[in-house]
C-alpha cells in the first residue's frame, strides 16, 4: 500500500522541479545580455578594463624601449580592495593575451613572487637546460605588472553605485613606473535591482 502512494507522490515532485526550470540560454561574453549587478565585478567589467588598459600601453610605447623585442613581462600582485572574493587572474590573463597576441611582449611564467612560478614545470626544464649546458638561457623579465583594484560604494535613497577602479603600473629593471593607468566603472542601481 505504501509503495502505491510513493510512486504518485515522487512523479508529482519531479514534475514540480521541471515546472521550476529556468529559461537558460546561451549570451556572448561580455555582451549586451549578460547579468550586470552593482554589487560586483562582472565579467563585462574585467573585459572592458583589460581592453581599455592594454589599448593605451601598446599606444604609450613603453614595451617598444626594449633592446630585444618582445618585451619580456612578469605578472607581480595585483591587490584585491574590495569588499569581495576574487580571482584576479579574470584581469591579468586577459591583458596577458592581448599582450602576447600583439606581439610586443610576452610573459614569464617561470619567475614570479617569492621565487614561485606559474609553470613549475617549465620553471624545472628551464633550469634542467641551464644546468646541462653551463650557460644561463635565462632571460630576466624587462618589465613587471602591478596594480590594485578598489570599490568605491556610495547610496541616496534606493540607489546604489558602485565605481571599480583597476589601476595598472607598468615597472622596468631598474624600478621605475614607465607606464600607469587607472580604468573606472561605475555602475547604478535601485535598491531592488541590485538584491539588498
Amino acid at each position: 500500500m505504501k509503495t502505491k502512494i510513493l510512486v504518485p507522490l515522487a512523479a508529482v515532485g519531479v514534475a514540480l522541479l521541471a515546472g521550476c526550470a529556468t529559461d537558460a540560454h546561451y549570451v556572448q561574453t561580455g555582451g549586451r545580455e549578460n547579468v550586470v549587478t552593482v554589487s560586483g565585478i562582472n565579467i563585462q567589467d574585467y573585459i572592458q578594463a583589460a581592453s581599455a588598459s592594454v589599448t593605451k600601453l601598446l599606444a604609450a610605447g613603453a614595451l617598444d624601449r626594449v633592446q630585444n623585442p618582445p618585451a619580456v613581462l612578469a605578472m607581480s600582485r595585483i591587490i584585491n580592495n574590495t569588499g569581495q572574493q576574487i580571482d584576479t587572474d579574470l584581469l591579468t590573463k586577459k591583458i596577458r593575451v592581448a599582450l602576447l597576441q600583439s606581439g610586443k611582449a610576452v610573459t614569464t611564467t617561470t619567475f614570479g613572487l617569492g621565487g614561485q612560478a606559474e609553470d613549475p614545470l617549465a620553471k624545472g626544464i628551464q633550469q634542467e637546460q641551464e644546468f646541462t649546458s653551463d650557460q644561463k638561457t635565462t632571460r630576466t623579465p624587462d618589465f613587471s605588472l602591478s596594480g590594485k583594484i578598489i570599490e568605491t560604494v556610495a547610496r541616496a535613497g534606493d540607489t546604489r553605485q558602485s565605481t571599480y577602479s583597476f589601476q595598472l603600473s607598468l615597472t622596468d629593471k631598474q624600478g621605475l613606473a614607465v607606464w600607469e593607468d587607472e580604468e573606472e566603472i561605475t555602475k547604478q542601481g535601485s535598491r531592488a535591482s541590485v538584491g539588498f
